[in-house]
């Protein structure tokens, strides 16, 4: 794994809720939240919802997707392909107490079903010092008149 790649899936670990994005049938961009179930190395993520919600019926049309994740200090925003999956042995090992949450029932619940991302690439931002460092940066900025340091910004094949 190269160290973008273990970059994204550190700042994927760390924050878990992402945003994801798809295409609605007027072709507008919607985005939900949803927590991540697993990051693979190779930066594909898999998450478990319920198969009548909107996210589904999008990608029953149109499965390109982002999920972006963010922290006070770090971003990341994947581009992929998902794929609604209907694996019960896979639901298993991905289940756990947050996801039971929305499904008492266990992973045998009516309608539960997997959402597999391929990652494509991911583009990520790192601003070390977190929101007091991006301040200070900014009224430095602002004092000498120069660019502003945020931090570091990388884009990998994944």
């Amino acid at each position: 794994m190269s160290a973008d790649s273990a970059k994204v899936v550190e700042i994927i670990n760390g924050t878990k809720i992402g945003m994801f994005t798809t295409v609605d049938e007027s072709g507008a961009l919607v985005s939900r939240p949803l927590a991540v179930q697993e990051v693979k190395d190779d930066g594909d993520l898999w998450f478990i919802t319920d198969k009548d919600t909107s996210q589904v019926t999008q990608l029953a049309r149109q499965g390109k997707v982002n999920v972006s994740f963010s922290s006070r200090s770090e971003w990341v925003s994947v581009s992929g392909t998902a794929t609604v999956v209907q694996d019960m042995a896979k639901t298993k090992e991905l289940w756990n107490q947050v996801v039971e949450a929305w499904f008492p029932d266990g992973p045998e619940t009516p309608g539960v079903v997997l959402i597999h991302v391929e990652s494509d690439s991911a583009e990520y931002w790192d601003s070390p010092g977190g929101t007091l460092a991006t301040v200070i940066s900014w009224v430095k900025s602002r004092v000498t008149g120069k660019r502003m340091e945020a931090g570091e910004s990388h884009t990998t094949e994944l």
